[in-house]
């Protein structure tokens, strides 16, 4: 593979100018009504959660079923791009891209907080199991629920939209889209005209949304941190200061390209998530994190298929759908996206590499980040070091951060580094993101080929612009709810394309006569 180019093909209109439009509306519709946006999108939401959960659960389980088929078969001999074809980045820096371009500030925002949530039963998360708040068992709980929630379901969903596109691309010559991805059931048809055009829509739609909630989110948790740790007091020239950095850093990592951009902004977020994972491990209760570790590891694995399978009828409408099932719905809206970056960045690499890349080892920072953070504020809050748990009573779900790190040793340290890695975590997922969006707006888009540079330029600034709207204008975190909802609808939508990718897989993988080739081709090679 050479240097990458910038490519100057055709703009696929059809698919840039009604995601524009809707996401024009949805931040115009924040300013005139936000509380109607919210209200609406929070009811279809729920119903669809309520009538659906079954059936996210179903496709979770069989997604991380097939994954680990993939994974371990020989079926993972298969190398992108033929037996010749040369991978164009270290393990090392394609492992930062894939974790912290698909993570945004999850791990950070709720390392801490959701586990304090469970543990102090603040919205009645362990109703459903009749699990004591503050107890012993309650503790097993909020670790093994956070191991479920955040590690291998919802990193195999990004892993297979990503390996079945890299599959199409790369060795069936499809183009890079979510519809190509699709031709193993309908064939080249479903990558003309309107069905291309609205599959594609709706899988930028979800992820643009979805981007827009998370940044506002972000920039909420950002601004409490500043009035909690600094005293700099939340509003609209804070929350636009904020937004102009962030987009600022991803708009031009972005538009550098992905070979000195994201390159260089995914290797500094994954060190400063190195970094701060090594010295809470040294700064925290070490013996106390290794064994809750392992207990939360066996509660989990305990209940593993109750908990894999349930819609909300055990446990209850306050964890598993407004927990768990959203967190499905939002990691399926991501899913096809991030699977054509993740696929853009694999070209060389074995589907078995790119399954340990892209599901094992994200997943395994994952138990191991839940583990060091969340098992030091169980320590703290229960030893009376800090009362995680008041904060968030009062202040609110993610708030719980802020009081964790104000009894943290070389706190004055730590703390600034948290918001450059929040600011750093945020924008490196945009930027893949905002690259992504507009290879998906380009007619021939190529893995090797960077989008124009005014299509990321316009998305970078759009997604900055809607999150900073709806949190100026909604008065902080509540104001994004409307498009935290509306992007959780459109992980519903999208459910429906991410079945069709997970069927098409089954089909490629196991039922298709020129993937034997390859697998013996890939056999033989080793």
């Amino acid at each position: 593979m050479e240097e990458m180019k910038s490519s100057k093909k055709p703009i696929r209109w059809n698919v840039f100018i009604p995601c524009f439009v809707v996401i024009g509306g949805a931040a115009i519709l924040g300013i005139v009504n936000n509380e109607w946006l919210t209200t609406v999108t929070k009811a279809v939401f729920t119903w669809s959660l309520s009538n659906f959960g079954w059936l996210y659960q179903i496709v979770s389980i069989v997604t991380l079923v097939l994954v680990a088929l993939l994974a371990f078969s020989k079926i993972g001999n298969i190398r992108f791009g033929g037996a010749k074809a040369k991978a164009k980045y270290s393990f090392g820096s394609w492992f930062a891209m894939t974790l912290t371009g698909g993570i945004a500030t999850g791990l950070i925002t709720y390392g801490v907080n959701e586990v304090l949530v469970y543990f102090g039963n603040i919205y009645g998360e362990l109703d459903g199991y009749g699990i004591e708040a503050l107890s012993e068992e309650a503790s097993y709980f909020a670790l093994g629920r956070c191991f479920y929630n955040w590690t291998f379901i919802p990193y195999a969903m990004y892993a297979l939209s990503g390996v079945v596109i890299a599959y199409m691309y790369f060795n069936r010559n499809k183009e890079l889209s979510v519809s190509a991805s699709l031709t193993p059931l309908f064939g080249d048809r479903v990558t003309k005209g309107f069905w291309k055009a609205i599959i594609d829509i709706l899988s930028v739609l979800a992820i643009a949304l979805g981007l827009a909630s998370s940044l506002g989110a972000g920039l909420a948790l950002i601004g409490t941190g500043l009035a909690s740790a600094y005293g700099i007091a939340q509003g609209p020239v804070v929350w636009f200061i904020l937004t102009a950095i962030i987009t600022a850093t991803f708009t031009v990592a972005s538009v550098t390209g992905i070979d000195k951009g994201i390159k260089w902004l995914a290797g500094l977020t994954s060190k400063i998530f190195y970094v701060l994972l090594i010295a809470l491990i040294i700064i925290g209760p070490t013996v106390y994190i290794l064994n809750m570790a392992n207990v939360g590891l066996g509660y989990w694995l305990d209940r593993f298929w109750m908990w894999g399978f349930d819609p909300y009828t055990v446990g209850g409408e306050a964890l598993v759908t407004w927990w768990t099932m959203y967190d499905w719905a939002i990691w399926i809206a991501y899913a096809p996206l991030m699977g054509i970056f993740f696929a853009i960045i694999a070209y060389g690499r074995t589907i078995r590499q790119f399954l340990i890349i892209n599901w094992i080892l994200p997943a395994s920072f994952g138990f191991v980040w839940f583990a060091v953070w969340g098992g030091t504020a169980l320590d703290w809050q229960i030893q009376g070091k800090a009362d995680i748990i008041a904060t968030i009573q009062e202040e609110g779900a993610v708030a719980g951060i802020w009081e964790f790190l104000q009894h943290i040793p070389l706190g004055f340290i730590i703390i600034p580094v948290i918001i450059v890695a929040l600011i750093a975590a945020f924008s490196t997922t945009a930027d893949t993101m905002s690259t992504t969006i507009s290879a998906l707006c380009t007619q021939g888009a190529r893995h090797d080929e960077e989008p124009a540079v005014w299509q990321k330029i316009v998305w970078g600034v759009s997604i900055g612009l809607i999150a900073c709207i709806m949190v100026a204008f909604g008065g902080g975190e509540q104001g994004v709810d409307g498009v935290k909802y509306l992007a959780a609808c459109g992980g519903f939508v999208v459910l429906i394309i991410f079945i069709l990718q997970v069927a098409a897989a089954i089909k490629v993988f196991f039922f298709d006569k020129e993937t034997k080739k390859d697998i013996e081709e890939g056999t033989n090679e080793r």
